[in-house]
């Protein structure tokens, strides 16, 4: 339980942060960003020989390291949001170990600016890779992975520049970009909605404070139940959440319980934004043809025909979201020219399972996705891999790209099954038994 509790309070900074990062541009000076370089160098691994460089280039950290015995090929590593903090850090990525031991080199960027600036993420990506040529030598092959918004980054990067890497791993990504911030409208809104509660758009200072706990009142099957026990309204909601969230899939109901309750407010504080994002000129969320359901009836009963008639609609700005190229928030259009494979945790109702399937869906409009091999691991959490699932898909990527030799992967639509995400699972997690998924055979 500490270890949840300390894997919550890190999750809410991070959500806390990234509810009140989105800016209107103004005339205002912009923030200072800066990097303590003494915390730049960092050790070896023990009993093996590196040679290890850092500095701060173009305003952003980095960090490269190669084996003595290297074997030509460079892993790029895309870190994920960091809140809003001026001070600007750089991490060495969780496959360093593996990629060492077996003979890679890898380099990572603090990226020149926090918040959730995909462009700017994307940008610094490609110039540490570029100047890894000249600390070390080019490369014969680029990898490229990230976590998170790091997995947005990794989608943009590759479309941005394609002759640049040879293959891909975004991890728990945000590959649906702008779709994740509808997502946050749309739980709240509904919530809202269902429950009786007019909390506007946006919402007040005091919604945590007192609309939340209206809203939980009024769902409840009685007093101090929710979200265990629901009543009509309530599960019409939780039945909406999962639809949006990537639908009927083990865990689900396991995330529901961790996302509401053990982590707090914490899918409440996901609406608590102004519907603005970094670089965005105008509101960026939009649910304004969106057809509210919480069955699999296409046709809308009573309950949904009510919800859609009278729920808080919001319509993003004309100007709110961005074409192609690195403007705003870029887009990932799943227009990928080489092996991509990525995992997802079937729970996690932050960056929710649904962002791989609007990426499938991408993808498949552009005609590649035989280059698309998509995992889906059984945890509740956010961007919570254990490293042997990390390691085998990085291993299969690297075997695909080489070899020509496709990984095997999950059919990331039918997820019905109660085994869904058994294939991929190398570890049973420890949770508590509300939390627990149940096991693999």
């Amino acid at each position: 339980m500490r270890w949840i509790l300390a894997v919550l309070t890190t999750i809410g900074m991070v959500a806390a942060a990234l509810l009140t990062s989105g800016s209107v541009a103004t005339a205002e000076r912009p923030p200072q960003y800066f990097v303590d370089e003494s915390l730049l160098p960092f050790d070896g691994i023990p009993g093996i020989e590196t040679e290890r460089v850092w500095g701060v280039h173009k305003g952003a950290g980095y960090r490269m390291e190669a084996p003595a015995d290297w074997n030509g090929d460079l892993v790029v590593w895309a870190h994920g949001f960091r809140g809003t903090d001026l001070e600007l850090t750089v991490d060495n990525g969780p496959l360093r170990e593996h990629l060492i031991a077996n003979g890679y080199a890898w380099a990572a960027s603090s990226y020149a600016r926090n918040d959730y600036d995909v462009a700017t993420g994307v940008q610094d990506t490609h110039a540490v890779t570029k100047l890894f040529n000249g600390k070390f030598s080019k490369p014969d092959r680029v990898y490229l992975y990230g976590a998170s918004m790091g997995g947005h980054i990794t989608g943009v990067a590759i479309e941005q520049y394609p002759n640049l890497y040879d293959g891909a791993m975004p991890v728990c990504g945000v590959m649906g970009d702008y779709e994740l911030f509808d997502y946050f409208l749309d739980v709240n809104v509904t919530a809202q909605a269902l429950a009786g509660v007019d909390s506007g758009f946006p919402v007040g200072a005091d919604y945590l404070t007192v609309d939340v706990p209206d809203i939980k009142a009024n769902l409840e099957l009685t007093q101090d139940t929710f979200p265990f026990a629901l009543n009509t309204n309530g599960e019409a909601w939780k039945s909406l959440v999962e639809i949006e969230s990537g639908g009927d899939r083990p865990g689900f109901d396991q995330g529901f319980l961790f996302w509401t309750f053990f982590a707090g407010d914490f899918l409440f504080g996901l609406g608590g934004g102004d519907g603005t994002l970094v670089r965005s000129p105008g509101v960026a969320v939009d649910n304004a043809d969106t057809v509210y359901q919480v069955d699999a009836d296409p046709s809308l009963n009573q309950l949904e025909q009510d919800l859609n008639d009278i729920v808080t609609r919001v319509e993003a700005d004309r100007q709110g979201r961005a074409g192609k190229g690195l403007a705003q928030v870029p887009k990932v259009d799943g227009d990928i020219t080489m092996p991509v494979l990525t995992l997802h945790t079937l729970g996690d109702l932050f960056v929710p399972f649904s962002m791989q399937q609007a990426y499938a869906d991408r993808v498949a409009a552009n005609g590649a996705s035989d280059l698309l091999v998509q995992r889906a691991i059984r945890d509740v959490d956010h961007c919570s891999f254990v490293p042997a699932e990390l390691q085998e898909g990085f291993d299969d990527l690297v075997n695909w790209v080489e070899n020509g030799v496709k990984p095997g992967g999950d059919d990331i639509f039918a997820t019905s099954d109660p085994l869904y995400g058994c294939e991929y699972t190398r570890f049973d997690r420890p949770y508590p038994a509300p939390l627990a998924i149940p096991a693999c055979p």
